[in-house]
């Protein structure tokens, strides 16, 4: 992952448009997240002021920024209860060209952040394998077959997020825990959900996941914490595919 979003609390901007050029950056970003998969088709974006503090620009940037979303016919504001901006489209040829250019800028961070992630992420399996409890194991394995069950798309991406929240709840380490969410925070305003690709390979991505969430899950519930990290630490690894996938696509990275 990228930072494509970052975190942080906004300045004395709140009540200014910025310039130009910060629009159209705040725009890119979130146009590359809507794309690569963070928010899929029917998915609610984080309200205006949650997408202003984590992207560290004034309410009136991201106010702008997604009346451009409107414009391109990504998203949608919807008035009333349960209003707000939702997605409609993930990639259309539109969108190719800016995914490319936005990536490319931060291809290195992208490679550093999703190892760190991987890398907490195996952190909190080795320990919710070494402190599960029953009730635990219950939930983990009700949250799986929650993922089983789930359509493809958006209701797979929900599941996959109340899995991982399970597992970092048997972890019993309410401090490692927090280090990965502000991580995960810190490149993406959608976590902890992961990035789920483009609709041409989702349901083989999907397919793959939950073979592997189905032997992490085993390898927490045996005690097995070796396994637990090193398989988090493979399964975790997807992101940056997802990644690599949508520049090549841009046209930005060889095969």
């Amino acid at each position: 992952m990228t930072q494509l979003i970052g975190a942080g609390v906004p300045g004395l901007l709140d009540r200014e448009l910025e310039p130009n050029t910060r629009v159209d950056e705040i725009t890119d970003r979130l146009v590359t997240a809507i794309a690569i998969g963070e928010y899929l088709p029917g998915a609610r974006l984080p309200a205006e002021r949650e997408l202003a503090a984590a992207l560290r620009v004034g309410r009136m940037t991201v106010r702008a920024a997604l009346a451009r979303l409107v414009e391109r016919g990504l998203v949608e504001t919807r008035r009333g209860r349960g209003g707000g901006s939702y997605v409609l489209q993930q990639w259309p040829d539109s969108s190719t060209e800016t995914v490319g250019r936005t990536l490319t800028m931060r291809v290195a961070e992208l490679r550093d952040r999703c190892d760190a992630i991987c890398r907490m992420h195996g952190a909190v399996c080795r320990a919710a394998a070494e402190s599960r409890t029953p009730a635990d194991i219950t939930r983990l394995r009700s949250a799986l077959e929650d993922y089983r069950r789930a359509d493809s798309g958006l209701a797979a991406q929900q599941a996959d997020s109340a899995l991982h929240l399970a597992i970092m709840e048997a972890a019993h380490n309410a401090v490692l825990t927090q280090v990965l969410l502000d991580l995960e925070a810190s490149v993406s305003i959608g976590a902890p959900a992961h990035l789920w690709g483009e609709p041409a390979t989702m349901r083989e991505m999907e397919l793959r996941a939950l073979d592997e969430h189905e032997t992490l899950v085993d390898a927490i519930a045996d005690g097995r914490a070796d396994d637990a990290d090193a398989l988090a630490r493979a399964h975790v690894a997807i992101d940056f595919e997802h990644i690599s996938a949508a520049m090549r696509r841009a046209g930005v990275l060889s095969d």
